[in-house]
Formats: C-alpha cells, sequence, structure tokens
C-alpha cells in the first residue's frame, strides 16, 4: 500500500531486522535482535518503509491462544512522527484482530496511554519498570522461603500449569524460548516437591530482563534474590502495582524507579488472566 508521500505499508520480515532495530534504539527501548527474531517469527508485523529504503514506523501483534493478542512495538522514527503512521499501523492490526475474534491487549507507556485511549482502549492494571544499574544488595534468606534451582525439562508441566490461569493463555513458546536466553534466571521455586513458582528472564539491548515471575510472595522473593546473585546489572523488572511488599524489596536490593505502564485492553472488559498471581510481567512487548 503507498499513500501520496511515497511511504509504502508492508508485511514485516527478517529482511527488515536492521531497520526494527533502529526504530527500537531510537525510542530508547531494549529489544535486541533476539526479540524481534521471536516476535517477528511467532506474531505478526507490518511497517511503513520509505521512498528511500527507511523502515519509518512498525507494529507487531502476538497471538496467545484463540481470544487475544497483544499489541506490540507501535514506534516510529522520530524525525517521522506526526504524520499518521502509528495510528494508521495500530488501526490495521485492531481492525485484522477483530476479524479473528482476538481481544487486542496493549501494555502502554505514559506517551502512548492518550492515543490508545483514543482507538478504544480501556485501562485496566498496571505494572512499574525498575532498574539496577549496579550490584545488588545481598538478600537475607527468610525462613519458609522454598528452595530455588535451576529449571529441568520435567519441571514443565508444573510451570506451564501455573502460568495459564495466570497469563490467561498458553504461551509454552514463548517460556522455552526464555528459558534459553538468559540461562541463569531460569528458576523454580520448590516446596514439599511441588513447584511454587517460576521466573523467567532475557538479554536485551541496554539491560538485562528478569520476568515473568509468577508467584506468592514468599517464592519470588526466594526466586529473586538467587536470581540476583548470577544476573550481572543492569537489570530491568517489571513489577505488578499491587505489590507493594515486594517493590519494596526490590528497593532495599538497589532497584529504582524508570516508569510506569498500563495494561490497556480494546473494548470493555478485563485483562485476561488472574493479575493476583503475577509479580512480574514479561515486558510491555510481550506480556
Amino acid at each position: 500500500m503507498e499513500n501520496t508521500k511515497g511511504a509504502f505499508e508492508h508485511p514485516l520480515g527478517e529482511q527488515h531486522l536492521a531497520g526494527c532495530l533502529a526504530l527500537s534504539k531510537s525510542a530508547n527501548w531494549n529489544q535486541n535482535e533476539n526479540d524481534w527474531r521471536w516476535m517477528l517469527a511467532f506474531g505478526n508485523g507490518r511497517g511503513i518503509t520509505l521512498a528511500d529504503g527507511t523502515l519509518a514506523a512498525s507494529a507487531l501483534v502476538i497471538p496467545y491462544g484463540g481470544r487475544f493478542a497483544w499489541v506490540s512495538m507501535v514506534l516510529v522514527l522520530p524525525e517521522h512522527r506526526r504524520n499518521g503512521y502509528a495510528t494508521r499501523l495500530l488501526r490495521a492490526a485492531i481492525a485484522d484482530l477483530k476479524s479473528r475474534g482476538l481481544a487486542p491487549i496493549i501494555d502502554a507507556t505514559p506517551a502512548g496511554h492518550e492515543v490508545y485511549a483514543q482507538e478504544g482502549f480501556c485501562d485496566t492494571w498496571g505494572f512499574r519498570r525498575y532498574a539496577l544499574s549496579g550490584p545488588a544488595v545481598r538478600a537475607t534468606p527468610q525462613p519458609g522461603w522454598p528452595v530455588v534451582r535451576p529449571i529441568t525439562e520435567a519441571d514443565w508441566p508444573q510451570i506451564l500449569a501455573l502460568d495459564e490461569p495466570a497469563f490467561g493463555a498458553s504461551r509454552e513458546a514463548l517460556l522455552r524460548a526464555l528459558a534459553g536466553r538468559l540461562t541463569e534466571s531460569a528458576l523454580v521455586a520448590e516446596s514439599h516437591r511441588r513447584i511454587a513458582g517460576f521466573l523467567l528472564g532475557r538479554d536485551g539491548r541496554e539491560a538485562r530482563q528478569i520476568g515473568p515471575l509468577v508467584a506468592g510472595l514468599p517464592a519470588a522473593t526466594a526466586l529473586l534474590a538467587a536470581a540476583l546473585e548470577c544476573v550481572a546489572p543492569p537489570i530491568y523488572a517489571d513489577i505488578v502495582d499491587r505489590e507493594a511488599l515486594l517493590r519494596g524489596w526490590l528497593e532495599a536490593r538497589g532497584f529504582a524507579f524508570q516508569r510506569p505502564f498500563t495494561r490497556m485492553v480494546h473494548g470493555a472488559g478485563p485483562a485476561p488472566g488472574d493479575e493476583s498471581r503475577v509479580m512480574l510481567v514479561a515486558g510491555p512487548e510481550l506480556g
């Protein structure tokens, strides 16, 4: 599709990786090549390329199960903003998902929140990004903490059984991919021979991102304490707003607030899954 300014709308593929990375970098977002490769493989992306070959804008959707899809990576190069590119791609993504019976979900930054609200997205719950720039203050193990150990293949049935009701759909492909990205954070908390929670993470362009984390509070702190012993900073952690105690625990380890996000659903209705089971999200681009 072409407009009067010579910009072409087209599907995104691996041949656009360099342009996709340039978009992330221009927004100071954390995605690296591995992130984009996974999202392009498991999602559906569209971009707008200018007549000179510059990828000026992107939007991507990642379907999870048969009920909803994440709208992600709505980006425009700074010098090409205010040309309607983001709105054009966003509306196309919404229309496509609606035609397939999938509810669009998005995690909005403050800068994008008003735009998404105008396009029919409604607030549900929020989370906050915390960043650790130097070595973490060591945590003292507490009575009642479960045993923390690396994930094994035999753990996956229990991990998926914990995650699906928390997230709202199966995301096995994503979780297994993350388990191979930042192996030192691929951990489970075990109590009475049952898995009480799990943590995963990934490398990023700016920092290592830890999450998702699905667990109760004792297992969550045990998992984070173990991860911070071996994951080198800088580190990002996107913690749900309701968990003031865990936020305080992270702040005591040296984490500092960076920015908020709002989980938004297109049209009326709650966000999928059970927020009460989630401590850290995987990231605004993944859910």
